[in-house]
């Protein structure tokens, strides 16, 4: 698989909360008609074909290439052993000219392990909600991260970033209806999306729709196992009082960087 790693390289060549940011650029008016939006369980930059290997860089092409406003990261290592010690928030943040927040779910190889938010424009009121687990208290801690985002012309809106629980229905109901009473204190159009580890007819997201509209309502498109995908499970949304219209989404057929798919939408307000 060396080879491989060599000509993917050489393919890009050619074309605890942490938060920081770098130099943006411009938007018009125009531009404010809508939003890109992604989310994409990273893997830790881990591409599946290759163990232990850490390559950064085909994670930040990906997103490069679709151009997002808004980005849902998910499996963030931050100062990490296996991952050479890096913040892939901040160098994710910094290769894309992005802002960036990090949430921290658990303590990792000397670091921390979480989500994400990647935004062009300004980030504030960033915000950690821890998220239940009690039908299985013994399963990995996980949380939601929000921040408000202020776009050009002085607009803003939520948009917040999860991973569910990988092995328990009962906890990943409890965290949605947790995130759902989240959604409902909130003022600001709100936009969330990420890993939420279960079907469009499980009860966690026939749960989650009664507060949020997702952008794939029917026959979405899987986004996992990376290779030969089978499932959906990673979604975007919008609380139902946002405003928003969906005018596109597609899931990204890259099966290179990580185990899953990424999922953009473009949304208009």
């Amino acid at each position: 698989m060396k080879s491989l790693a060599i000509l993917y390289t050489f393919i890009l060549a050619a074309s605890v909360a942490l938060s920081g940011c770098a130099g943006k650029t411009a938007a018009t008016q125009a531009d404010l008609a809508e939003l890109r939006v992604m989310s994409y369980n990273i893997h830790h930059a881990n591409p599946p074909s290759q163990l232990g290997v850490i390559y950064l860089e085909a994670i930040a092409h990906v997103i490069r290439e679709q151009n997002p406003d808004l980005v849902a990261l998910q499996e963030v290592d931050v100062n990490t052993s296996r991952s050479g010690n890096v913040n892939q928030a901040a160098a994710l943040a910094e290769k894309l000219d992005m802002h960036y927040y990090f949430a921290r779910a658990i303590d990792f190889g000397g670091g921390a392990y979480g989500v994400a938010i990647l935004s062009k424009y300004p980030l504030s009121e960033t915000n950690l909600v821890l998220l239940p687990e009690d039908a299985a208290p013994e399963a990995e801690d996980r949380v939601l991260a929000t921040a408000k985002v202020t776009l050009p012309g002085g607009r803003a809106i939520r948009f917040g970033s999860t991973h569910l629980d990988v092995q328990n229905a009962a906890n990943r109901l409890q965290q949605v209806q947790t995130i759902n009473s989240f959604a409902a204190r909130e003022q600001l159009p709100f936009i969330l999306a990420g890993d939420f580890n279960d079907l469009p007819e499980s009860r966690a997201i026939t749960e989650l729709d009664k507060a949020f509209t997702r952008t794939c309502q029917s026959d979405c498109a899987p986004t996992i196992p990376v290779d030969v995908p089978t499932r959906a499970i990673d979604f975007i949304a919008f609380t139902k009082a946002s405003g928003f219209t969906v005018v596109s989404q597609q899931v990204i057929p890259e099966r290179y960087a990580s185990d899953h798919l990424p999922v953009v939408a473009t949304l208009r307000f």
